[in-house]
């Protein structure tokens, strides 16, 4: 990477460049007036953050323009947008205020700003509040949706950018990007975006497997396009005989959606052979949309025969971000399954810049998808109390499923995440006809709350006044409507009660003559493990507590003079101590192997991470130090809710030191194959095997075996003996035995 050369003039000359391209870019959805309005903000902003470099050591005004650029260019955001990018960190930044922006740009441009400054805070490594900011900016949404627009702009230039920023950071930005704005672009129907931010954020958090893939991609590049040219080519005769104006072009599908498959199948990259999709795009009048996609479906199944089990129709039915088309999936010239995509103009722009185009051409009366979604947003956050990495995880869960249509008695329509339960149903009529529930008719036939609705069911919900919410409930609704007020109403109950127990521990300790003070309490829970006075009372409340459990406390306390803490105290009084030894050793990163360290960690069993891995550490509550490869399926989430307790670690030279790691093995069956690769492993690599797990099904050998290695080096080159042994097809890593 080369150093940054400052050169004032050549600087200027650049940022004059730029903001052109960036007036270019505005010009589509340009009005009167517009242009001046977009300077002034430039101005304000060249103005504002002129003695200010990135970490690149470029003038920072390029983050603003890019970010600018990137909305109106790939989201197709309006002038109002443009200048709320240009002015994203103005006020965060300097000492301009909102009441400045006000004046100057108007009460839409300060709104929007004021929430794009409220959500800035969300990546402070030292911050715990990570999810309550999350909720934070989902509250914007349901607000001003461009909000968290230009929000993603402004994350998909930071992470393009990201190259120039320390290990720790892009780690935990990369993976806090994967673990909630990734999937939140997919919602909002910004495909592009939400593919590119996957593999940015892949290409941090797992560089080898990204660089691997992407080595793979470029191979096969020119074989890629050869055949997507034969497949096209007779599509194209026929549409042209037809008089079908359409463009047809060939999609590469993203590292990420092909590591996804390679992992969620186990197979290795030669075996992923949809690795790109066909679009085709018809230009063709609003009202004939529906039946022109219908007739380019009916040419291309007529050239190439279709897999009836992969038509997706979301042109009778969009999905609720707003996306129409249709996908099927047909045998090409080479017997190869080949996704094609069919849509048309209007539909394509949506798919493309999702929520900005489904404003375009939403006709003012209705109420779509996004409409209905954004209301969900709002009814869920209605509830303060929820616990925010509740709150962040049921949201998640339900941004990435595909979607069910449900039918109500009198045929209105219902759209829930696909796996949603008559339960949820409930819950999303209303809320107190899901608390009320106790059962439901699913196409007239009775069946129990947890019962999995089905595309196209007709639901009737059955209530009780004397019902209310189960915690059960809990483990089988999906929508994170349904969980907010499941959670909500159980609160409150357990409040209530906690309140009764509250007045029977009070007369219990007035007839052992114990004063009843916070003190005391605090103390008697501890001392009865409970975590908090509120669960000691509820507990007394159900019978849990009695009177005998009191007097051994008493007895404790006789004859202990020491003052218990409460569990909040231990936890940050173990997590300061850790750090503050940590400290001590005058460095910032843990050195796994180094015993002069003296510091507790273990080895995660999540990940098994062997030396030669790209890991860090992760501050636990009771188990110490826990080390985690980046690339580990739970680390996206540690880093992205748990920043302040994430520590940067690194191994030591040091290899006398087994560590145990598994692989998966995937072969034809034949005699003696096990006997092979357990020579191959004990006698050829001198490892020791610590457990052996084999299946064979119809001559499919499959085998997890866990084994202790040096590092990574040992392990990868054991890989690609086993691979070379003969009826072995597959050899990869294997996460853990659990």
């Amino acid at each position: 990477m080369k150093d940054y050369v400052i050169d004032i003039e050549a600087e200027n000359k650049e940022i004059r460049k730029r903001y052109r391209a960036l007036l270019r870019a505005c010009k589509p959805t340009m009005q009167r007036g517009d242009k001046q309005m977009i300077r002034k903000a430039f101005d304000l902003a060249l103005d504002s953050h002129k003695e200010m470099r990135r970490k690149s050591g470029e003038p920072y005004i390029f983050h603003p323009i890019a970010v600018a650029q990137i909305a109106a260019e790939e989201i197709g955001l309006g002038t109002t947008s443009i200048v709320c990018a240009l002015l994203h960190d103005v006020v965060e930044d300097t000492n301009i205020t909102l009441d400045e922006i006000e004046q100057m740009f108007g009460k839409k441009v300060r709104r929007i700003i004021d929430g794009l400054t409220k959500i800035s805070g969300i990546f402070d490594p030292n911050s715990s509040m990570q999810a309550e900011n999350f909720r934070k900016m989902l509250l914007t949404l349901a607000d001003d949706v461009r909000v968290i627009l230009i929000k993603l702009a402004d994350r998909l230039h930071n992470m393009r950018t990201m190259e120039f920023m320390a290990r720790d950071k892009q780690l935990k930005i990369a993976s806090e990007t994967s673990y909630l704005y990734a999937p939140l672009a997919h919602r909002l129907g910004l495909y592009a975006i939400k593919s590119e931010l996957e593999d940015l954020s892949m290409k941090f958090t797992d560089p080898d497997t990204y660089k691997f893939i992407a080595r793979k991609l470029n191979e096969k590049k020119a074989e890629r396009e050869k055949f997507i040219a034969d497949f096209i080519e007779p599509v194209q005769e026929i549409l042209r005989e037809q008089g079908i104006s359409a463009q047809i072009f060939g999609r590469p599908k993203s590292i990420h959606s092909i590591w996804s498959k390679m992992r969620k199948k186990s197979i290795p990259f030669e075996e992923v052979y949809d690795l790109f999709a066909i679009r085709i795009v018809i230009d063709t009048d609003d009202e004939r949309e529906k039946t022109e996609c219908w007739k380019v479906y009916s040419i291309v199944t007529d050239l190439y025969r279709p897999n009836p089990d992969r038509l997706r129709d979301w042109v009778s039915s969009p999905k609720g971000n707003g996306y129409e088309s249709l996908h099927t999936t047909v045998m090409g010239p080479r017997g190869q399954w080949v996704e094609v995509q069919i849509r048309t103009s209007r539909m394509n722009e949506i798919a493309e810049k999702g929520f900005a185009a489904h404003w375009k051409y939403k006709e003012s009366n209705s109420d779509s998808g996004l409409d209905q979604w954004i209301k969900k947003i709002r009814d869920v956050l209605s509830n303060p109390e929820q616990n925010a990495l509740d709150f962040v995880d049921d949201f998640k869960m339900n941004l990435f499923s595909d979607e069910i249509f449900i039918f109500t008695p009198k045929g209105a329509l219902i759209q829930l995440p696909h796996e949603a339960t008559a339960l949820d149903f409930a819950f999303e009529i209303h809320s107190d006809i899901g608390a009320t529930c106790i059962g439901a008719k699913v196409n007239h036939k009775l069946v129990p709350l947890s019962h999995v609705l089905q595309n196209g069911d007709q639901v009737e919900i059955i209530t009780s006044t004397k019902q209310t919410p189960k915690e059960d409930w809990l483990n089988f609704v999906v929508t994170a409507k349904a969980k907010s007020k499941i959670r909500s109403s159980l609160k409150e109950e357990r409040r209530r009660v906690a309140e009764d127990g509250k007045e029977i521990l009070e007369r219990k300790l007035k007839t052992l003559k114990i004063t009843y003070n916070t003190d005391n309490i605090n103390k008697i829970a501890n001392f009865l493990k409970f975590s908090s006075s509120q669960d000691l009372f509820y507990n007394v409340a159900k019978g849990l507590v009695d009177i005998k459990q009191l007097r051994e406390f008493v007895a404790h306390e006789k004859n202990n003079d020491a003052t218990l803490s409460t569990q909040n105290t231990q936890f940050n009084n173990h997590i300061g101590g850790l750090v503050e030894k940590f400290n001590k050793k005058d460095q910032d990163t843990l050195l796994i192997g180094d015993d002069l360290q003296q510091i507790d960690y273990t080895l995660a069993p999540c990940c098994n991470p062997i030396p030669g891995d790209d890991v860090f550490g992760f501050l636990t509550v009771n188990d110490g130090i826990k080390i985690h490869r980046t690339s580990c399926p739970n680390a996206s989430k540690l880093m992205a809710n748990y920043g302040y307790r994430i520590m940067k670690a690194r191994w030591t030279s040091k290899n006398d030191v087994s560590f145990l790691t598994g692989l998966r093995i995937v072969g034809i069956d034949d005699v003696g194959l096990v006997n092979k690769l357990t020579t191959v492993i004990s006698q050829e690599f001198n490892v020791n095997i610590r457990s052996l797990s084999i299946t064979s099904n119809e001559g499919i050998f499959e085998g997890n075996i866990m084994v202790f290695v040096n590092d990574i080096a040992q392990l990868e080159s054991l890989m690609k003996t086993l691979k070379q042994v003969q009826g072995i097809t597959t050899v990869s890593r294997y996460e853990s035995e659990s």
